[in-house]
């Protein structure tokens, strides 16, 4: 595969068929002024050894010698190569609640899509860092590994909605746990859990689970999502209800994740409309001890600019030694 480290020298392409057609009016205008000198065969007749084909064949070579400099300053470029590369930074593993309560509107356009534009954000100021995702609702899974490809983490974010996850729920405890599991084995000091929910746990013990991260070196902070004095939840272009025909309510619980992230060793967050909570974190995993990790990349790609330069030179100098003299010289 051929790429261009500098493909906008290749709009000089564009310029490609003036060449032929400045040439072109340049002859017209010369035909001119040998008519005003007087009849044009007898003209032609004092010049027996002038050849239009070789100046035809000089302006080729001119045009194609600028075509290959053209791509040679756009420096292509083949073959990358495998190599390894060792970055400093922190292993970031975010749980996203994406359970229904998510779906209120006490955050513009909902808590779930301002939680994922804060995420975007975040990994949008991320160095060297790793970060992975990891969604929940009534069970959890990982949405991504941990991973540098910064990309493909805003690209599964994108795609991430409540349908995500079948079963509904919040089972916080579940999402730690698959959290904790989920971080390579180079890094040890500096793992980083952040859960982002709304804190109503109806599945297991979220606080055991963050204690048993924390055990396992990793630091968990929790952040709020939500107002405490409820929200009703929009499902399908209605309000979601209970068996009794009663509109379910969901608000924040602030208590629940205060535990966890004290049981975690890290801090709680209330996401506010103008911070949300993610900045705050980030400047504390700054100040932690950055780990050294080592991934195989795909880079250095041989240069080839200088192939097409050469060319680009070759046909110049053939262009220069060609003349414009018809040859005496005959094949037969």
């Amino acid at each position: 595969m051929i790429v261009f480290a500098h493909p906008a020298f290749l709009w000089l392409l564009l310029l490609l068929p003036l060449i032929p057609l400045v040439y072109a009016l340049c002859l017209r205008a010369r035909r001119r002024r040998v008519r005003a000198l007087g009849d044009e065969t007898l003209v032609r007749a004092l010049m027996p050894h002038y050849s239009p084909a070789k100046g035809w064949l000089r302006i080729i070579l001119v045009a194609f010698a600028f075509a290959f400099l053209a791509l040679g300053l756009a420096r292509p470029q083949i073959g990358a190569k495998l190599s390894k590369r060792q970055t400093k930074g922190a292993e970031i593993m975010i749980c996203l609640d994406v359970s229904n309560s998510m779906l209120a509107r006490d955050y513009s356009p909902s808590r779930l899509e301002r939680a994922k534009l804060s995420i975007s954000s975040l990994v949008d100021k991320l160095q060297n860092d790793r970060i992975g995702l990891i969604i929940f609702a009534g069970s959890s899974f990982v949405q991504l590994p941990i991973t540098t490809d910064f990309v493909s983490a805003k690209m599964f974010l994108s795609g991430i909605d409540n349908e995500s996850v079948p079963v509904q729920g919040t089972a916080i405890g579940d999402a730690i746990r698959t959290a904790a599991k989920s971080f390579s084995s180079q890094s040890e000091k500096s793992r980083v859990i952040i859960v982002i929910t709304d804190g109503e746990n109806h599945e297991d013990d979220p606080v055991a689970a963050a204690k048993d991260a924390a055990e396992l070196g990793a630091r968990v902070y929790t952040i709020g999502v939500g107002s405490q004095k409820g929200e009703p939840i929009p499902v399908d272009g209605e309000l979601l209800k209970d068996r009794d025909g009663n509109i379910v309510v969901t608000k924040l619980d602030e208590e629940t994740l205060r535990k966890v992230a004290q049981a975690g060793g890290g801090a709680y967050i209330h996401a506010g409309v103008e911070e949300f909570g993610l900045n705050p974190i980030i400047q504390e995993i700054r100040a932690m001890e950055d780990e050294e990790f080592s991934s195989v990349v795909f880079e250095e790609y041989d240069e080839q600019y200088m192939y097409f330069l050469a060319v680009a030179l070759l046909l110049l100098v053939c262009e220069a030694l060609i003349g414009n003299r018809r040859s005496d010289r005959r094949l037969f």
